[in-house]
């Protein structure tokens, strides 16, 4: 038995018209007649033809019909953060248009046998994040032609990038602290390299991940010398873990902890309620993302609201113009502060004994 796929010219013999009039019927180009419309359609049913081959489209446009997402962390935790799964719902409907799908990537593959940025066969790249390692390979993929793109990062000079104000966004939630009285101030980071892990660090220590760095600049703007903890990612288990190392000295806990995520402001504010500490009263947080929490309340964060869908469509969007030959501008989108339940003013210190 014949496993040979029908073509379009199948449909038009089994149809009586022509392999043109077949064609546009699919396209949707060119009007056509309902009764020829019909009469192809149900030729197509009949052979089992579901449309033209995507493979031939893709080579007559010289295309792969691939935009590669590249993550500098493992796949298997990326979309365990709400965040990068909000992004690429907004990629993947503005690319969506083009015809293309999306292919997650790592920046280099440790086994040496999968795909990454520099082996895959891409029309464009999409980079969450860029660090040293990963502009090693930009040089690579941006001789072979193929259009780039990152989010929150900097990839070099002509890469789009699709940004958010994060040095000012993140001072807007230290100002908060500060005009409710804090002094004594706590940063909870994302990582600050590829492969870190969790502990406190000082300013001698080398940031390689744009956001990481510029949301600490922005705490560091109202409260230059607070001290700094870096988690090994953006999730409530390691807020949680920052949290008890945070609050483990009843003589040295900070009044309010800066929150580099809304995970981890999550984990904290668990890590406080362990440690006996109320949330405001003792201790305040604050995160980053506004994103839905679950298991946080009766408590509501008090963060920053990013425009996580919009950051995706953005980026989706800036392909789709660089691959039509268009020039793709870079764009800084504006973060919202909200205040939550988490928040509150500063406790008194407990008065010396005369």
């Amino acid at each position: 038995m014949s496993t040979r796929r029908a073509t379009i010219s199948d449909v038009a013999r089994e149809a009586g018209v022509s392999p043109s009039t077949a064609s546009v019927v699919f396209s949707g180009k060119t009007p056509v007649s309902d009764a020829t419309r019909r009469r192809v359609l149900d030729a197509a049913a009949a052979l089992g033809y579901t449309g033209p081959d995507p493979r031939a489209a893709s080579l007559r446009r010289g295309r792969s019909g691939i935009v590669g997402v590249v993550f500098e962390e493992h796949l298997g935790t990326a979309f365990l953060d709400p965040v990068k799964t909000q992004m690429m719902d907004g990629l993947a409907e503005a690319v969506a248009p083009l015809g293309a799908g999306l292919l997650l990537l790592r920046d280099h593959d440790p086994t040496g046998v999968g795909p990454t940025l520099t082996t895959a066969p891409l029309d464009a790249a999409v980079l969450i994040g860029c660090s040293g390692r990963l502009r090693e390979s930009l040089d690579v993929v941006r001789a072979r032609g193929i259009p780039v793109v990152v989010t929150e990062g900097d990839a070099g000079p002509g890469v789009p990038r699709i940004e958010l104000d994060n040095r000012e966004a993140q001072r807007q939630a230290a100002s908060h602290l500060r005009t409710l009285g804090h002094r004594d101030v706590v940063v909870l980071a994302l990582p600050i390299r590829a492969g870190w892990e969790r502990g406190w660090f000082d300013d001698d220590t080398e940031i390689s991940v744009d956001v990481t760095r510029a949301r600490l600049a922005g705490a560091r703007d109202v409260f230059p010398d607070a001290a700094t903890y870096a988690a090994a990612g953006s999730f409530i288990d390691e807020g949680l873990a920052a949290g008890r190392v945070i609050f483990a000295d009843p003589e040295r806990r900070p009044t309010a902890v800066i929150a580099q995520s809304d995970l981890l402001a999550a984990g904290a504010v668990r890590a406080a309620e362990e440690a006996g500490l109320r949330v405001p009263e003792d201790v305040s947080i604050t995160g980053f993302d506004g994103i839905v929490v679950d298991g946080l309340a009766p408590h509501e964060l008090t963060t920053l609201v990013q425009p996580a869908t919009d950051k995706g469509r953005a980026a989706g969007e800036a392909v789709a113009a660089m691959l039509e030959g268009r020039d793709a501008a870079s764009i800084s989108f504006t973060c919202v502060f909200r205040e939550g339940t988490t928040t509150g003013p500063a406790p008194a210190a407990p008065s010396t004994p005369a």
